[in-house]
């Protein structure tokens, strides 16, 4: 029987003394629960022991499915769709992974649709999925097969993550199996706009709550809402991927905000941004939040769509109309001023070769710091970058101008930072001083991030290898790894519990040292 809203608020309630709990397990067990493993969004993950030579296996007589015994050092692979932008996140013994439903795990579920897959993670098997319809607004809003590219973010029994459909999301880890929790028109959100309500099984995602933010922000998504959201204590911090018409002319909602705040237990909308970000979008406000504390000061720090880096106070307070919303600490423009304009002051147009780009990739924080990087649409090609250093307070400490333009999101360990441009090139940087050890061409295009894990730093390209290099000072060509799994890798790779997951466009590998037949 269906649980009244309050008897559900007495529940969320208790589960959270429970979470932290749950949160210090995971720490201690290697879990990678959120995009950049916590809010610092620093990709580094705390393994070891991870195989160096790998073989991805080979296809069954001219089928999708992998023969497992052809491999080396993979402990399982899970198909996925046909498009793969989600990159995974692990917690309390499940793996979650954005896809499409190009090859549906149920029949129920037929056509481009887009997917979050819920797996086992010692087995790679399904345990539920979220499976949800297309927005219907074409390529402008929800574009064609590109299924679910948000990382789900993991606390205790719930996971929270953004749609296709413009949507925040929280779902029960445990899916329907243990009942419907919470939201209860999941028969009718499931069936395909209009259709008749479908059956609802064990193995379909159990939906708690979710926030429309076409509807209640009066958001225009560009192409696909892409935020992996972040959690701060009771807040889900995201993006709203508000974004320019098709036709890149006009911004159809320029008064909506690009970031906003919502309650992780009702779902509500507790804050947003109001500073008019919005008015100066280039293209769209696909990157995601992250988080810097210090003994002075916290503050949500944001990747803007017009190549503005944005420090908001993290508790919203009240404008004169009533409205919560974020108060803007500082920001940084993360475009030197010859990105923006020719030398007699014309403004330099958006998506030329040399023209001002947002930031895409997720800044990330590490000891009181901010680093951030600009780039653009792979659509409008490569093009200058920018990577920025920045303080506490919003100040420069230093700036590399050599590299392209990137989506990446970095990994400081030590004193070095490693980043990647959408030209194929992997950077090795000095962390306080921007001054570059070593760069090494992989000879094809970077969509994802870099990942540094077990003393070495990874990266997937766009011609289906995995590359990964000694994560050290100086180069080492000799040790340079370069594994090819046939497709298209344009998520990222992460690690957990001794175990590294990539996904191609196609599947999803866990890789770990094995000798166990299989």
């Amino acid at each position: 029987m269906a649980m009244t809203l309050q008897l559900f608020h007495r529940k969320t309630a208790l589960l959270a003394v429970a979470c932290c709990a749950l949160l210090t397990a995971n720490a201690a067990a290697q879990d990678w629960p959120m995009w950049g493993r916590d809010y610092t969004r620093n990709m580094v993950a705390m393994v070891k022991g991870l195989p160096i030579n790998v073989v991805p296996g080979e296809y069954k007589n001219n089928t999708e499915e992998i023969d497992i015994t052809t491999s080396k050092n993979v402990k399982w692979i899970a198909k996925l769709g046909s498009q793969s932008y989600g990159n995974p996140t692990v917690a309390n013994g499940r793996v979650y992974v954005g896809t499409n439903n190009d090859v549906p795990r149920d029949d129920r579920f037929k056509g481009d649709r887009s997917c979050i897959y819920c797996l086992d993670e010692k087995t790679g098997e399904l345990i539920w999925q979220l499976n949800v319809p297309k927005l219907g607004t074409g390529k402008v809003s929800d574009w064609e097969f590109l299924g679910i590219c948000s990382s789900p973010a993991i606390e205790g029994d719930r996971a929270y993550l953004m749609t296709n459909r413009c949507e925040v999301m929280c779902v029960d880890v445990l899916g329907m199996k243990n009942g419907n929790d919470g939201f209860q028109d999941e028969a009718k959100y499931y069936a395909d706009n209009g259709k008749p309500p479908v059956a609802v099984k064990d193995t379909d995602a159990d939906i708690i709550w979710k926030l429309n933010m076409i509807d209640e922000c009066g958001v225009f998504p560009h192409n696909i809402t892409s935020c992996s959201v972040m959690i701060v204590g009771d807040q889900i911090w995201t993006s709203t991927s508000n974004g320019v018409d098709y036709g890149h002319v006009e911004t159809p909602a320029p008064n909506a905000p690009a970031m906003i705040v919502v309650d992780k237990l009702t779902g509500k909308l507790i804050g947003e941004e109001a500073s008019g970000l919005s008015q100066h979008i280039f293209h769209s406000n696909w990157s995601s939040p992250a988080y810097l504390k210090t003994d002075k000061a916290e503050l949500a720090i944001f990747g803007g769509p017009d190549g503005v880096l944005y420090a908001f106070d993290p508790k919203p307070v009240k404008d004169e109309d009533g409205f919560l919303v974020l108060k803007k600490a500082w920001q940084f423009d993360c475009n030197p001023k010859s990105y923006r304009f020719k030398p007699d002051g014309t403004p330099i147009k958006y998506a030329t070769s040399k023209g001002p780009s947002e930031v895409l990739g997720t800044p990330i924080v590490h000891e009181g710091r901010a680093y951030a990087v600009i780039g653009q649409d792979p659509e409008h090609g490569e093009g200058i970058g920018n990577l920025v250093c920045v303080d506490a307070k919003g100040k420069q400490v230093w700036a590399y101008g050599k590299i392209n333009r990137s989506m990446t999101t970095m990994a400081v360990v030590g004193d070095l930072l490693f980043a990647a441009d959408y030209s194929g090139y992997l950077y090795c940087l000095n962390k306080d001083t921007g001054e570059e050890y070593w760069k090494y061409d992989t000879s094809a295009h970077i969509w994802g991030s870099v990942l540094v894990a077990d003393g070495r730093v990874y990266v997937g390209i766009e011609d289906g290898f995995l590359v990964s290099a000694p994560a050290t000072k100086e180069f080492d060509a000799k040790n340079v790894k370069e594994i090819d799994f046939g497709i298209p890798i344009y998520s990222s790779p992460i690690a957990a519990n001794d175990v590294l997951y990539i996904a191609t466009h196609t599947h999803l590998f866990a890789i770990a040292k094995t000798d166990k037949p299989k």
